[in-house]
């Protein structure tokens, strides 16, 4: 004789709700395999010296770029509030100098930092999106609109990317927005290129063609496969850009193609030059500038040469 079960069939139900409730779904699933590559990538980068070192001078001058406001007000720009004599050389009030018009110079490669860090990160990012976008488009569809994007590709290649860019520089506006727009149009190419290659490397793998004959169009095999492939190689080649594009904002500032109202680093290179720094032997107009261009450009290189080393490791890119 069986004994009846004490189980009401109300609890029943709910016990099989508790245990499938367990079950993390497909959502909690990706963001738990997201952090754990998350995790993976740091561990790995944390490896690389000279990435770490990098990454250390970039969070630095980030700090300092957003604190600007805090620490040497809106006004530093201002030639009728001046707090010191012209080309006053480094003292304890002023611990790099003054430019010509009694500025302190700290002070104004503080607040450049901001106007040279936006531009070439703004830069590098229409120029990665530009070759991104041509380099997927150019793998993915081939034929007449590949052979057409990569003769375009090549052109801008064998041209002098300073020189586009000083042309463009020079019929538009005098404006931040037309330093971006230069250096970015003219930057794309070597992205292109590489997004190009391995758009093409990514497509001959077999679960493409699976997604093809699932019904998957052009917009799905693109933004589903081949986007999610390509990212690593896009985010390393957007940490090596930002640096070159710093060095020609500095470049098209320096040669006065800037914004005139707005400080920068190029911008203060300039001003010195107009000033004859270097003539006179003003050497503290010429340097924290200079220095602080250098400094960035490394660290954005050395940050980018790990994240590569990190996403392939086949490199051997020395740690």
């Amino acid at each position: 004789m069986t004994t009846p079960s004490t189980e009401s069939p109300e609890t029943a139900p709910a016990a099989e709700n508790t245990g499938a409730a367990a079950v993390p779904g497909p959502r909690a699933t990706a963001w738990r395999r997201r952090r754990a590559s998350a995790a993976r990538f740091w561990r790995e980068y944390r490896r690389h010296r000279a990435g770490v070192l990098g990454l250390a001078a970039l969070l630095l001058f980030a700090l300092v770029a957003l604190t600007a406001p805090l620490t040497v007000g809106s006004d530093v720009a201002s030639v009728t509030d001046a707090p010191g004599r012209p080309l006053q050389s480094p003292s304890a009030q002023f611990p790099l100098g003054t430019d010509q018009f009694g500025r302190s110079l700290l002070a104004l490669v503080i607040w450049g930092s901001r106007v040279s860090l936006l531009v070439g990160l703004l830069a590098a990012v229409l120029s990665v999106a530009i070759g991104a976008l041509i380099g997927i488009t150019a793998g993915h569809f081939r034929g007449w609109y590949a052979t057409v994007m990569m003769r375009v590709t090549d052109w801008f290649l064998v041209m002098p990317t300073l020189v586009l860019a000083i042309a463009l520089a020079t019929v538009m506006s005098r404006s931040l927005g037309t330093i971006v727009l230069a250096i970015g149009v003219t930057t794309w190419p070597t992205t292109a290129r590489l997004v190009r290659a391995q758009t093409l490397a990514v497509e001959s793998r077999p679960y493409i063609e699976r997604a093809r004959a699932l019904g998957g169009g052009h917009w799905h095999v693109m933004s589903r496969h081949v986007l999610p492939n390509v990212m690593p190689l896009v985010l390393a080649q957007t940490t090596l850009i930002i640096s070159s594009a710093i060095l020609a904002e500095a470049t098209l500032a320096f040669l006065g193609l800037g914004d005139p109202t707005v400080v920068s680093w190029g911008g203060l290179l300039q001003d010195a030059r107009e000033a004859g720094a270097v003539s006179s032997g003003d050497w503290w107009y010429l340097v924290p500038p200079g220095i602080a261009i250098a400094v960035v450009a490394l660290a954005f290189t050395l940050c980018g040469r790990a994240v590569e080393a990190v996403l392939n490791p086949r490199l051997g890119v020395s740690r």
